[in-house]
């Protein structure tokens, strides 16, 4: 799919500007012990799920992505689908968001046969409380957090390796159960 000269613009821009306007974004990030951000979003299929239905139903990923179909989203959900048992097998369920439209997800979550549900932050509202909104477009940045079942942060990784995050983070879930 080709994309247009102003995503790439736009893209281009956000990364050239990052490193002067980092710190400024730095500041709203979440830190662990506090509890989640509490958000409703649409599903790949239109659906609606509200974080608070997790509180006590186990652990909770949310793995932000920049963009649906692009090679590293694309290598991370396929990461993900590939090692869904280890997570749901720690008692966790996971959620890609993106700020992707609905239709897009939806395109993206049959053409890779995701096991997951994606959710899409259209409106950036999510990613910007999450703090890991990127400045001046409307893409998060690739971060994951690992919530416990009373949906307080307990892990938060912003050096994501797209090909290694399921299997770290079904190791990460096992350490902290182990710790608790």
């Amino acid at each position: 799919m080709q994309r247009p000269p102003s995503f790439f613009k736009k893209i281009t821009l956000a990364l050239a500007l990052l490193p002067f306007i980092s710190t400024a974004v730095e500041a709203d990030k979440l830190s662990i012990g506090q509890a989640a951000p509490a958000f409703q979003l649409k599903t790949q299929a239109g659906d609606s799920v509200d974080l608070q239905a997790r509180k006590d139903k186990g652990w909770t990923v949310l793995y932000f992505y920049p963009k649906a179909g692009t090679p590293g989203c694309t290598a991370q959900a396929c990461a993900y689908r590939d090692g869904i048992s280890l997570i749901r097998n720690q008692n966790a369920e996971v959620y890609g968001i993106s700020t992707d439209e609905v239709k897009d997800l939806q395109s993206f979550h049959q053409k890779h046969n995701l096991t997951f549900t994606l959710l899409s932050d259209a409106e950036g509202n999510v990613t910007e409380a999450y703090g890991v909104k990127m400045p001046i477009v409307n893409f998060a940045k690739r971060w994951t957090f690992i919530l416990d079942p009373q949906l307080i942060i307990r892990y938060i990784d912003t050096d994501v390796d797209p090909v290694l995050d399921a299997k770290h983070v079904a190791d990460e879930i096992s350490k902290l159960k182990a710790g608790q």
